[in-house]
């Protein structure tokens, strides 16, 4: 019933920007803390940004701070991560997550995940 899908990846050129997307059904949206994590091959899942069912309290990973914004619409159900800046090493897929506790950085805490986007960014 729970659905996540993210849109919006793509290949760019290191310096350049992309708008993740991520549209939730099935799931009472405000109520739940929104995040993205990322993955590459032979690596665990790591965190990147999250963004409380309000909006009003977010969090980064110190590696995308500055270049990266989270953003939620509860109006259309979707949580956005704008990407500026983009290097190399942010190259991954890129899943949205969902968790009905609190703004956590750790994968296991969310309860719901998207099937992931793929960015590629060139140098």
């Amino acid at each position: 019933q729970v659905q996540l899908v993210e849109s919006g990846g793509g290949l760019v050129q290191a310096g350049g920007s992309l708008r993740l997307s991520c549209a939730a059904s099935g799931l009472t949206f405000y109520r739940y803390v929104m995040a993205w994590f990322r993955q590459t091959p032979g690596k665990e899942r790591e965190f990147v940004a999250a963004i409380s069912g309000s909006g009003g309290s977010t969090r980064y990973a110190d590696s995308v701070k500055g270049r990266f914004t989270i953003s939620r619409d509860n109006a259309k159900n979707t949580v956005y991560l704008q990407m500026s800046s983009l290097k190399p090493e942010d190259t991954a897929v890129y899943y949205c997550a969902a968790d009905t506790a609190f703004v956590e950085t750790i994968s296991s805490a969310y309860d719901y995940w998207g099937q992931g986007a793929q960015v590629t960014v060139s140098s």
